[in-house]
């Protein structure tokens, strides 16, 4: 496969998104330059599909009576737990949540809370996004350090 094209199912995959992209493209030799804006953009694109597809299938599924009885009382229990600290944070709690690039954190996850909690779609998406920014930062800052800490070890010795 294309190594740029794995790059973009990466930042995708809600399980490596920037975690896994960004050091994937620059050990396969692209850039930071170009492998930062790329992977964020394309990991960014997470908040506005993920707010249209949760939108259209939780309306869709809503239809039936086995759905609505099993998830509205879900949804509504989550929004009850953490309904304090969603009015003490808000946005800037969802922006921080995302720039942590830790398993289970990121721009699905703050997508998924986000709705659930009913938050408004586009401040939503602009916190995921500055969240995506700095985790994309974060992760692009420790790649490079650690690749260069990594040939520091795997230097060939010219004679």
């Amino acid at each position: 496969m294309n190594p740029l094209l794995f790059t973009l199912f990466l930042a995708l995959l809600p399980v490596s998104e920037l975690r896994g992209a960004i050091p994937y493209a620059l050990t396969k030799g692209y850039p930071l330059y170009f492998v930062y804006p790329f992977c964020v953009a394309v990991n960014a694109m997470v908040a506005p599909l993920g707010f249209l597809f949760l939108s259209t299938v939780h309306m869709w599924m809503n239809r039936f009576r086995w759905y609505h009885r099993m998830v509205t009382p879900l949804i509504e229990r989550a929004r009850d737990k953490v309904d304090a600290k969603v009015q003490r944070y808000g946005y800037w709690g969802i922006m921080l949540f995302v720039a942590i690039p830790l398993p289970v954190t990121g721009a699905y996850t703050g997508t998924l809370g986000a709705w659930i909690l009913g938050l408004g779609k586009r401040r939503t998406i602009a916190a995921v996004f500055a969240g995506v920014l700095i985790a994309g930062i974060i992760v692009s800052t420790v790649s490079v350090l650690g690749i260069e800490a990594f040939s520091f070890f795997t230097k060939s010795v010219s004679q």
